[in-house]
Formats: structure tokens, sequence, C-alpha cells
């Protein structure tokens, strides 16, 4: 059964318009007027960040609010617990990462999620090969599980991560960790075409969409963008108003891309038939992130507590814990 999430992007696809998903740091603060301004001002949805001590995906401006946010005493039950009264009318999802989940329990972690309103979960740190027990939680409580594919996938992966996507797909755009760039680079494109191809799910490329216009590129061939790094910085330097301004400025750029405006960037229709010029960049200060291949240490959790690898849970292999509180 097709959950909302997935349910309204397939709708407003049809309908001709491409997707905004902001995100914003949970607990940061002002993050729930950012929340509302994004929604205002045309977020089709809100992708809600749940701080943890050792975010592996994020760069320095999502790292750096999540300390803020846990230094002001911001857990995940605190941060679900203003969900409900957000009341914006729009999908509402979680990213955050498994270690939290393990702590709490995969249904006890769901229930939670759909108590507060929550229609989809990311957890960039769990592959496609361990997710098994988490999915299948997630869908008995109606949960969506967006799976994110790597520009790095072989063909023969990609149908495999898609089957198991609910919501969207996450496609993501570089090899490294969340931040603004300069450009967007050639493999956000390439990689939303792969996926086109062999999916109906939506498409939606994050990681490295830094702008309106890299929006606007980033739509010509996938079906919308989730944007973090810009958001929140402007969250941290400027308020909850300039996130609004900001949702603003990219509906009007990716509303070209699904021919509803004119070109704001002067392009024309030739340019506009060519598709976007880009160039491949990987900054290499932050290529080792590999956010479909985890690492079999323990990540550390919650009052620097660690827990094992989904893997070694399976396999019987973890060490023995006292506590799994949800903190």
């Amino acid at each position: 059964m097709t959950g909302r999430l997935e349910a309204e992007f397939r709708a407003k696809r049809s309908d001709g318009r491409k997707l905004l998903v902001p995100y914003i740091t949970g607990g940061y603060p002002g993050w729930q007027e950012a929340i509302r301004a994004a929604a205002a001002e045309g977020a089709d949805a809100v992708e809600i960040g749940v701080p943890f001590s050792d975010p592996v995906m994020d760069g320095p401006v999502i790292q750096q609010a999540s300390q803020a946010a846990l230094e002001a005493g911001a857990t995940p039950a605190a941060v679900l617990d203003e969900v409900p009264s957000l009341d914006v009318g729009i999908p509402l999802l979680v990213m955050t990462y498994y270690n939290l989940v393990h702590h709490d329990g995969h249904r006890r972690f769901a229930h939670r999620l759909v108590q507060a309103g929550v229609s989809g979960c990311i957890l960039p740190d769990l592959p496609l090969e361990e997710s098994e027990p988490w999915c299948r939680a997630a869908d008995h409580e109606g949960v969506e599980t967006v799976m994110l594919a790597a520009p790095t996938a072989p063909d023969a992966r990609l149908p495999l991560v898609a089957a198991r996507a609910r919501g969207f797909l996450y496609s993501v755009g570089l090899l490294g960790v969340t931040g603004e760039r300069a450009t967007l680079a050639s493999t956000a494109t390439e990689l939303a075409a792969r996926l086109k191809q062999i999916t109906d799910v939506p498409v939606l490329v994050g990681v490295g969409v830094s702008d309106a216009e890299q929006a606007y590129q980033a739509t010509r061939v996938a079906d919308g963008v989730i944007q973090g790094a810009s958001m929140v910085r402007r969250l941290m330097e400027s308020g909850p108003d300039a996130v609004g301004d900001y949702v603003a400025e990219v509906r009007r750029a990716i509303d070209v891309a699904s021919g509803s405006l004119a070109d704001p960037f002067g392009g024309g229709r030739e340019a506009r038939a060519r598709g976007p010029s880009l160039r491949h960049v990987v900054d290499s200060a932050e290529s080792n992130v590999m956010v479909t291949v985890r690492s079999r240490h323990a990540l550390g959790g919650c009052g620097s507590r660690s827990v094992p690898t989904a893997r070694e849970m399976t396999h019987g292999h973890a060490p023995r814990r006292t506590s799994f509180d949800f903190c």
C-alpha cells in the first residue's frame, strides 16, 4: 500500500510539479518556525534531522547545527514531541542514524514516528543488505523508508535499492558529505538519469545541491531535490524567515524545470533543450564517505554508548547491552 508521502509525490509529479524537500535540524533554535516558513513558501515535504553525535553523512554546517541542538538538550523524543504542533499540511520525514533506531527498537521507533505524524524515515548508514529488520517494522507501522542510491552503485544494484524504496528514492549527488559546492557535480544528474530508467518511484537528488540554479539543473532530470546545508546555514545565520525566502527562491527556479515559469538563468529554450552544462566535482577532503557502505565498527551513540552494526546483531555477534533507552 502506498503511503502518504509517495502518494502525494506521485500525484504532484503527474501534475507536472517538481518536488522540493528542505532539510532542517530538529532542536536547533527556530527549527519549528523554519519548517512552517518552508511549507508556506512551497516545500512539498520537510526532512527533519534528529541530532546525533556521530553524523557520518553530514558536513560541517549540519554538524554544527546538530551539535548546538544537542548542547541545548535536544533528544529524539523531544524533537518528535514537537512535530504534531507543526501543523504544516505537508508530509514530514525524519533523517537520523541507525544507532538511535537500535537503541529504541525497530517497532518502537517506527511507532513513535507514526504517533508524531511523521510519514517517512531516512537512515543513511543502514545499507540495503542490513535493512530488512527495520524495513519490515517500518512497513508494519506505516512508515515509508526512503532508500539511498550512490553514484558508484553498479547497474545491477540499483533495481534492488529502488524496489525497497518507499516514499521516494534518494539519489545521492556525489561521493562525500553534505555541504555547499560551487557547482553541481555531474554525478548528480547522471545517477538520477540511471534511476529514472529503472524505476517509477519518484527520484530526488540530494547532497551537493547548493543553490536555486543547481536545483534547477538537477530537476531538469530528476523529479525533485533535497537541500540541507544551504537551508541550515540560512537558519543559523539569519533565522527562520531566511529559510522561507530561500525556499521561495528555489521553488521559482524548479518551477522553470517543470515548464511553468520562464528561465530565470538566461538559458532560453535552446539552452534548456541541451540540458545543464556540468563538470564532475568531488571534494577530495570529503570523498572518503560512502553512504551505501557502512563500516563494521560501532558508530557510538547517546551518552557515548556504542552499539554494534546491524550485521553483527543479525548474526548474534553483538556485545551485550543493558539498556537501549530512547535518548
